[in-house]
């Protein structure tokens, strides 16, 4: 069973990235997939998820209107889409798995993986 983050990388303020999270040994779509980030110095601050039931999509305020999250079932992967972003976005961004969007914002997290990193900064 794993999680694997890939895509991160430097951007400038204003521009955007989009990072995948690929899963291998169990079904993405049974589970919601949430996204979460930390930054040096600061604790896990949980991004954004998507549930399995009907997809709805749940975000951050420091987020919202900002990123989106999206999953293709055929490739077992889930997208996040970060557009204008800002300095302060900088962190190490990793996926994780779990129950619901309710235990996903409380941490409870069945499967997580390594993180990519991503930098914004001029």
């Amino acid at each position: 069973v794993q999680l694997q983050a890939s895509g991160g990388g430097l951007v400038q303020p204003g521009g955007s990235l989009r990072v995948s999270c690929a899963a291998s040994g169990f079904t993405l779509d049974d589970y919601a997939i949430g996204w979460f980030r930390q930054a040096p110095g600061k604790e896990r601050e949980w991004v954004l998820c998507i549930s399995s039931s009907d997809g709805s999509t749940y975000y951050a305020d420091s987020v919202k209107g900002r990123f989106t999250i999206s999953r293709d079932n055929a490739k077992n992967t889930v997208y996040l889409q970060m557009n204008s972003l800002k300095p302060e976005d900088t962190a190490l961004y990793y996926c994780a798995a779990g129950r619901d969007p309710s235990a996903l914002r409380l941490g409870v997290l069945d499967y997580f993986g390594h993180g990519t990193q991503v930098t914004v900064s001029s």
